[in-house]
């Protein structure tokens, strides 16, 4: 079968609760993974695939052996896999792209599938507010400060992400619902982007933890969120007959 469609996912969270846990949901994932190989032509992984990252010369988190021997396959079988830095992964450098052939984006990006206009993006920063995020970002972005903490041994600085990271995320329950989505930053960062001139037929984010397809009414335009894999377990698919499709695996 010719491999012409796109999948996107996002929010893994690997690395984030107890052992156990975080390697049944990467053998689920990679169960995915496999389940879309005869039909991927590219693969989107837009951000927080894991809770903590940070790459030393010589030196990663360990663990994701799964995941990393799944993706290095789907690589050499032609697939081209991009990967997106969100909020908990934001320091990734060189390794992905030379050990398994990836695209790194550290924004967002247009995209062009079967003659309509996507943005893609974690979407961590993005819209008003959250200017506290906002800073620590610009902060955790900045070379001097990455140059630093390269100083410190790989056990405690991983070990320091590693606890600042699940401070951030355990506890958090499950979004069910959100009531008024015109108020999401998101959602109104979409319509400045389109009020602005910008062509966009579709918005993709990760980062909400919901999952959810919202038409940007009185355009056509149509935002989706990707949820997550700690509770939905859900990828958006584009294909040429029906475009971008929200489902649960």
């Amino acid at each position: 079968m010719q491999r012409q469609n796109i999948y996107l996912a996002s929010d893994f969270h690997l690395g984030l609760d107890f052992p156990d846990l975080s390697v049944n949901r990467e053998k689920k994932i990679v169960s995915w993974l496999d389940s879309i190989r005869h039909d991927c032509a590219e693969l989107y992984l837009v951000g927080d695939i894991f809770d903590f990252w940070f790459e030393y010369k010589s030196s990663i988190p360990k663990g994701y052996s799964r995941l990393f021997g799944k993706l290095a396959e789907l690589s050499d079988d032609g697939v081209k896999i991009h990967f997106f830095t969100g909020n908990h992964d934001m320091w990734m450098f060189q390794y992905f792209q030379q050990e398994l052939g990836v695209s790194l984006h550290k924004a967002g990006i247009e995209k062009i599938f079967f003659g309509k206009s996507y943005y893609i993006a974690h979407g961590d920063g993005l819209g008003p507010g959250d200017r506290g995020y906002k800073i620590i970002k610009k902060i955790f972005s900045n070379p001097v400060c990455q140059f630093l903490f390269h100083l410190l041994h790989p056990n405690i600085g991983l070990w320091l992400m590693k606890n600042i990271s699940r401070g951030g995320r355990l506890g958090e329950e499950k979004i069910t619902e959100i009531k008024d989505k015109e108020k999401e930053w998101l959602v109104q960062f979409a319509r400045d982007h389109l009020n602005k001139g910008h062509v966009v037929d579709h918005f993709i984010f990760g980062h909400r933890h919901f999952a959810m397809t919202y038409p940007l009414l009185p355009t056509k335009a149509h935002l989706h969120y990707l949820g997550d894999w700690l509770h939905f377990n859900t990828y958006v698919k584009i294909d040429e007959n029906t475009g971008p499709t929200l489902i649960h695996f």
